[in-house]
């Protein structure tokens, strides 16, 4: 998802170039063109990358925000990461968007393993 998204095509379009991304600074003191994925979750340099994120498995797409204390801790503290560049609007419509996306994949999941599913008991 990053190299597809804004960020990550900033990134590999400006990578070699050392105005762009000094890699002989420490990441706290570097001055990138965009964030690099240590950025965001190796933030306050923590090595623990599964720190920001806001869901752990089948890449995201199966603990969307339930209302659980837990995730909105999670998607606070993600937001307060897009915060340090974005507006708080940002990161909140984005993740929005987000549960949206999780949402339409669960209900896609489900509708092609029901297909699968009926081709199997019709002996395909």
């Amino acid at each position: 998802a990053y190299d597809i998204g804004l960020h990550g095509t900033v990134y590999l379009v400006n990578k070699w170039d050392p105005k762009q991304f000094d890699w002989t600074k420490k990441l706290a003191d570097a001055d990138y063109v965009g964030p690099t994925c240590q950025y965001c979750h190796m933030r306050g340099g923590h090595h623990n990358v599964q720190r920001f994120g806001t869901v752990y498995t089948s890449m995201g797409m199966s603990m969307a925000d339930r209302g659980a204390p837990i995730w909105k801790e999670k998607r606070d503290r993600w937001s307060s990461v897009c915060d340090d560049c974005h507006s708080p609007r940002f990161a909140k419509e984005n993740l929005q968007a987000m549960d949206e996306s999780v949402k339409d994949a669960g209900l896609k999941y489900r509708e092609t393993f029901k297909v699968a599913e009926d081709l199997v008991k019709d002996g395909v």
